[in-house]
């Protein structure tokens, strides 16, 4: 077949196909469209999941009328000057609208300010129709009706209406929430309605915004974060270790103001994480990064989705520092949902309450059940007994019983004995007063062996002593870790990994860093390295295996974090097998010793697996789950 020239109409269908994947693609190019014209309220009406129609209106500046036939034409933009690397715009490329329009049925109708009637385009499947007056108040109505009746081949590929439907949401939230201050509208027949209205471009407005797009436990569970590097600018909120989702769809990345989903950020991401998460784990971010245009290259992706960053060590650095910084000043928190789940756990008819008897497969009910004692329950002895149980003067079995409503013989009741699981009260002196100030308060008990029951001023707080003391170690080890080099082992014979020259090149730009996590190599020859020493910590490792994982990582992230994290994982391992064990009892000291440590160590609200190591519980809720409020 001899080459020629492809028509119109085809270009722009091939186009089409890069750019307009599905309806969700047509809505996030228009209300770009609408964002780079200044608009301050964006309506999206859709049906049939976009596939029938899409209607995006706004109140921007508007076209003007002899401009509309240029504005569906390809690469014709008012929004690039001649330099291709200085983008300020959401679009820049001229593509969409002749994209859609080649697919679909499209109509524009706009109105400039200065303008005294507007005016009206329409594209059927690549056919432009003439220009013609129209009614509009100020600002721009793009209608898409009948997306890929021109391709449909293309139909074949969409998901169900409520797929789409949920695609188009989920790119309008993006979008939003690096606009607070533009109010957003997605209706439809197809959708329940989504109002997103405007705030303000400050930090508390930006966060009023996420509280909108992803619901109000985030800011009450969020860090915030703010850092400065050579010229790059990161800003936002991360969530505190405790809040997290099954996956990542709640972590939003903008470069510029422009929402992405660049793998170097999600991996910066998981990597300033990957002490306190579980692996299953992910958490909730909003991060937003600000740096000169010239630095960063958006024009790598048909539908900008990714983004190539000058120097990207720098900006996974800075992400990375600055989480881990954050998550270190922030302290000891706890996500306030586990106070939700624990008062639903706690509320009538939650969960049945039955003794399972000695019968009953724990270990801890079966002691509970044998220190009271042959006869089971004894209602002179219970703490749930009500204060007159109206046998007049003598109780059970004849005991005579004396009833002074809250004197010191009824309260006795509550201190005599063994209690379940032999557990140890804190002590009968009350706390002083400092602790109860403290972040976790004042030891007041320990339960079931394994639980360390604390009061603070306001709340009542539950510790897993285990979980908690496995941190604890953790950070000891790693900070005498990474404090020193590590220790090495000399091989008995060099071990040669052979490498592509420029793997080889980078682990030898690499090798002082790879040093002092006592890893020693060097060059041997082309396409190749000679490891001379392995960390001691490793013992037994296979070489060539760590090399080009290491070879692997610094090609695609320029550093070296590998090896850090199997050193890491080990040092995980040793704080498990060496911290208090369940079914410890501890000493009210021991308790409160605990606690302290825990405040004092960043990363303690989570163990080394990602799982809490406490819960807190509010004063107001005990007192909302007992009906006084």
């Amino acid at each position: 077949m001899p080459i020629r020239q492809l028509s119109e109409t085809m270009i722009n269908q091939i186009a089409a196909g890069e750019v307009i994947e599905r309806p969700a693609s047509v809505v996030k190019e228009l209300v770009e469209n609408a964002l780079d014209a200044g608009a301050s309220r964006v309506e999206i009406v859709t049906a049939g999941g976009g596939l029938n129609l899409i209607r995006v209106t706004d109140d921007g500046s508007g076209i003007p009328e002899k401009e509309l036939a240029l504005a569906i034409a390809r690469h014709c933009t008012s929004k690039l000057s001649d330099d291709i690397h200085d983008i300020r715009s959401l679009g820049f490329r001229g593509e969409a609208l002749p994209s859609i329009g080649s697919v679909a049925r499209l109509s524009i109708r706009s109105r400039t300010a200065s303008g005294e009637s507007a005016a009206e385009i329409g594209i059927d499947g690549g056919r432009v129709s003439a220009v013609k007056p129209a009614a509009a108040n100020r600002g721009t109505t793009i209608e898409v009706r009948d997306l890929f009746f021109a391709t449909p081949a293309r139909l074949k590929f969409m998901k169900g209406e409520r797929a789409e439907s949920s695609a188009t949401s989920d790119v309008v939230k993006r979008i939003a929430i690096a606009f607070p201050a533009v109010r957003f509208t997605l209706a439809g027949a197809d959708r329940s309605t989504l109002e997103l209205p405007a705030t303000s471009d400050t930090p508390e407005g930006r966060l009023a915004r996420v509280a909108q797009v992803m619901g109000k436990d985030f800011p009450d569970n969020a860090i915030a974060i703010d850092a400065m590097r050579d010229g790059v600018h990161l800003a936002g909120h991360v969530s505190i270790p405790s809040y997290t989702r099954a996956n990542a769809l709640q972590q939003y990345a903008y470069v510029n103001g422009r929402p992405v989903r660049d793998k170097l950020i999600a991996g910066a991401i998981r990597g300033a994480f990957a002490d306190v998460l579980p692996r299953d784990r992910h958490a909730v971010t909003v991060l937003f990064l600000s740096l000169d245009p010239s630095t960063v290259d958006v024009n790598v992706h048909p539908a900008k989705a990714d983004v190539r960053f000058r120097d990207p060590g720098l900006v996974r650095g800075l992400i990375v520092g600055a989480i881990r910084e954050a998550l270190a000043g922030a302290g000891i928190r706890a996500a306030t949902t586990g106070a939700a789940g624990m008062m639903a756990a706690f509320r009538p008819g939650a969960a049945p309450y039955s003794h399972p008897g000695p019968t009953g497969g724990h270990r801890s009910h079966e002691v509970a059940y044998h220190a009271s004692g042959s006869g089971g329950f004894d209602p002179l002895r219970s703490a749930q007994r009500p204060l007159d149980m109206g046998y007049g003067e003598m109780g059970y079995g004849g005991a005579t019983h004396q009833r002074n409503g809250f004197a010191e013989n009824d309260q006795a009741a509550f201190d005599t004995g063994t209690l379940a699981s032999a557990d140890a009260r804190a002590g009968a002196a009350p706390s002083a007063e400092a602790l109860l100030g403290m972040v976790l308060g004042a030891a007041r008990a320990q339960v079931h062996e394994n639980y360390i029951v604390a009061q603070t001023r306001d709340s009542l707080v539950i510790v897993d002593q285990h979980a908690a003391h496995e941190r604890l170690v953790y950070e000891a080890l790693k900070n005498a870790l990474h404090s020193r080099a590590v220790p090495s082992q000399m091989l008995l014979l060099p071990e040669i990994v052979d490498l592509p020259e420029e793997d080889a090149e980078r682990l030898a730009m690499h090798s002082e860093t790879l040093a002092k996590f006592g890893l020693g190599l060097e060059r041997f020859g082309p396409g190749a390295v000679a490891v001379r020493e392995t960390p001691s910590m490793l013992g037994e490792t296979n070489v060539q295996q760590l090399v080009r994982d290491l070879a692997d990582e610094i090609a695609d992230n320029d550093t070296v974090e590998t090896l850090k994290e199997r050193l890491d994982k080990i040092a995980a391992t040793m704080a498990c097998h060496g911290s208090v064990r369940s079914g410890r009892l501890l000493k009210a000291e021991e308790m409160n010793a605990l606690l302290r440590q825990m405040e004092a160590t960043p990363g303690s609200g989570t163990c080394n697996h990602g799982r809490p190591t406490y819960i807190e519980l509010k004063l107001a809720d005990i007192e909302r789950l007992f009906g006084r409020r």
